[in-house]
Formats: structure tokens, C-alpha cells, sequence
């Protein structure tokens, strides 16, 4: 009967490690090759402190979790730096083929690093942990800039309001300030939110996020809408007051398309989903028109339009009439209305009444 012989402690231990390795990589999607480089930085630093050399050379076993080290030295005829040079003889003496000028490399018995050793490797990865992590995050939140993402809400702030949500693997704050109005949102909610930006943070990185702004709602029509996505529809212009209102202008490039009932979808279907991830906000779609005329009538809807006259300077305002019945329709609640037209077209727009303002001549 053959026995298999019993593993060292030591060699038992590192196969422990690379189990422990494994399942980092597992749960945290940290790379074991990134965390045996960081392994193999530790002993060269090892090395360096009880050697004064960090010209090693390791191989590692991850089977038989067996590492070997090899102190890298010079061959030369005379030696100066006993720590990284040796003598022709000796040399050949661990390599036959050893010629002066090159390197021999001296195996090390692992077991004389110590707890140094081992202290170091352990912080070394645990900040190459802290390192891969904030990496990943990085590359996880600029692979969604400027995207529209689902995100799990996983805490809410009692005091500031702020949520705490997931993105994939990553962590993000939604402060209140980016928040829709009084939006009724609860721990376990899944929510969409924009990426804004990336920004890498002496915290690590950091991503703005928001449901406030208009690119938000053009992002949920790209979704939404397959026609918008594959480009028979195009978006010109988003004008937004989140939790209230949004105008949205739409362009068919297709003639036998039509751009607002695309994004309308049959029996509204399409943007009723959009307005209810909204918490309820109005979404007027408009078409798009080059005609600045067109566009602005456009714009004001639903208010009914009579006439438009842009301004006699050529600049980029204009005098809108409508019916005296449409005057407050045109305006909205507070000027939202034509404010949000305004936005939305980048013209100055005046509402007149048909009638005229009383003490006006016409």
C-alpha cells in the first residue's frame, strides 16, 4: 500500500489562500491573477527588507499552492554588492550555463520571510482589494455615463432625504436635490436614474446621478420607443420641469412614420409607461419643424395657435396670438407653459390674446 505523503503546513496554507483567492474572485469579481501579482509584489518587498535585493523571480503553483522564490544575482569576477552580485564558481555551481554579465537566480527558503513577510503580503492585498474594487467601480459607472440605469434603492436618509441605491456592483447617492418633487420611493424600490458624470474622488469614484434632468426622459424614449432607437425618429429638443412637465419635440425621417405617434404608441401605451416611472408627469410631444413659425405653434400645444411674428430685428423672439379663450391654456399654470416653449425652442415668445390686451390697438 502506497501512502501519499502529508503536505507541509505551509504548502497546505498557501492552497488555503488560493481557495480564499477564488472565492474573491467569486464574490467580488476581483481578478486572482491581479491578486497574485499583488502576492508576488509583497515577497519582493520581503525580499528587499531581508536580502537589500528586490530582483526576484517567482513561480507559483496554484494546485499544489507551492511558492518558489529565486534572489536574482549578477555574475561577476570580482564582488562588490554581496547582496546582488556572486562569484563565476559559485555561480555554476546553481546553474551550470552561468557566464559572467548574467543573472543567476538562488532559491530561497520561503520559510525565512517570517511574519514580516506574511504581514506584508496580507496588507498588500488587502489594499490591492480596496485598489481592484474602486478600479471596478471606475469602469462600472463610466460604462454608464450618461445611460439610463435601473438602480435598487437601498437606504433612504431620515434626515436629508438622500438615497442610497445599487448600480450593478457599485454604490451611488441620490440626493434630494435630483429627486422628483415628493415622489414616494421605498427601501427595495427599483428606480431609473441618469448618470451625469463619473468623477474619481479622493474617496474613490463617484457618480452623479439624477431624475431631474431632461436627458433622463430622452433616455427613457430611446428605450421605449424602437424607433427612436434605430434612428427612424430623432429627438431635437427636450425642455423639462421635473415632476411637472416636459416637452418633448420629435423629427420623422421616415415619411410613412409618424414621429409623435411613435412615441405616443398605440392607445398611449408607450409614453404612459414613461410617465408612470415619472410619478405622474405630463409629457406634451411635439413635432419638429425648421420653420421657427411651425415649431414654435407646435410647442405651445396643447394651446391652439392663430399666428406667429417674429421679431422685426431678426432676433430670437417673437409675438405669438391666440384664441382670448387659449390665452391661459398658451400661458399655463405660472407661465409653465410658455416658459417650457421657450426652453424647448430657444426663442423669446410673447403671448397676445386674439382681441388684443385691453388699451392695446391692434
Amino acid at each position: 500500500m502506497v501512502r501519499k505523503k502529508k503536505k507541509e503546513p505551509e504548502q497546505q496554507g498557501n492552497q488555503e489562500l488560493f481557495l480564499a483567492l477564488n472565492l474573491l474572485e467569486k464574490e467580488k469579481g476581483i481578478p486572482v491573477e491581479f491578486m497574485l501579482d499583488k502576492i508576488k509584489k509583497a515577497i519582493a518587498t520581503a525580499c528587499k527588507n531581508t536580502y537589500n535585493n528586490e530582483e526576484v523571480e517567482i513561480d507559483v503553483n496554484p494546485e499544489t499552492g507551492k511558492f518558489d522564490v529565486f534572489l536574482q544575482k549578477l555574475v561577476v569576477e570580482e564582488v562588490e554588492d554581496p547582496d546582488r552580485e556572486i562569484l563565476l564558481d559559485a555561480a555554476r555551481q546553481i546553474s551550470p550555463m552561468a557566464e559572467i554579465g548574467g543573472m543567476v537566480g538562488m532559491k530561497l527558503d520561503t520559510k525565512q520571510f517570517g511574519r514580516v513577510a506574511a504581514q506584508t503580503a496580507r496588507n498588500i492585498i488587502r489594499q490591492g482589494i480596496r485598489d481592484s474594487e474602486r478600479g471596478q467601480m471606475m469602469q462600472e459607472f463610466q460604462s454608464k455615463h450618461q445611460e439610463l440605469v435601473s438602480a435598487l434603492v437601498e437606504r433612504i436618509d431620515p434626515k436629508t432625504g438622500a438615497l442610497s441605491l445599487r448600480i450593478g456592483k457599485a454604490e451611488a447617492v441620490l440626493p434630494k436635490t435630483e429627486q422628483i418633487g415628493e415622489e414616494n420611493v421605498k427601501e427595495g424600490d427599483y428606480i431609473k436614474v441618469y448618470v451625469v458624470d463619473v468623477q474619481d474622488g479622493v474617496k474613490g469614484p463617484k457618480a452623479i446621478i439624477s431624475r431631474t434632468r431632461p436627458d433622463l426622459v430622452k433616455r427613457m424614449f430611446e428605450t421605449e420607443v424602437p424607433e427612436i432607437y434605430d434612428g427612424t425618429v430623432e429627438i431635437k429638443a427636450v425642455a423639462r420641469e421635473a415632476g411637472s412637465r416636459t416637452k418633448l419635440a420629435v423629427l420623422s425621417h421616415n415619411p410613412d412614420v409618424d414621429a409623435v405617434g411613435a412615441c405616443i404608441g398605440a392607445r398611449g401605451a408607450r409614453v404612459n409607461e414613461i410617465v408612470e416611472e415619472l410619478g405622474g408627469e405630463k409629457i406634451d410631444i411635439v413635432e419638429y419643424s425648421d420653420d421657427p413659425q411651425k415649431f414654435i405653434a407646435a410647442a405651445l400645444s396643447p394651446a391652439n395657435v392663430l399666428s406667429v411674428e417674429p421679431a422685426e430685428d431678426g432676433g430670437r423672439a417673437c409675438r405669438v396670438t391666440v384664441p382670448d379663450s387659449q390665452l391661459s391654456l398658451a400661458i399655463g399654470n405660472k407661465g409653465q407653459n410658455v416658459r417650457l416653449a421657450a426652453k424647448l425652442t430657444g426663442w423669446k415668445i410673447d403671448i397676445k390674446p386674439e382681441s388684443g390686451f385691453f388699451g392695446e390697438e391692434n
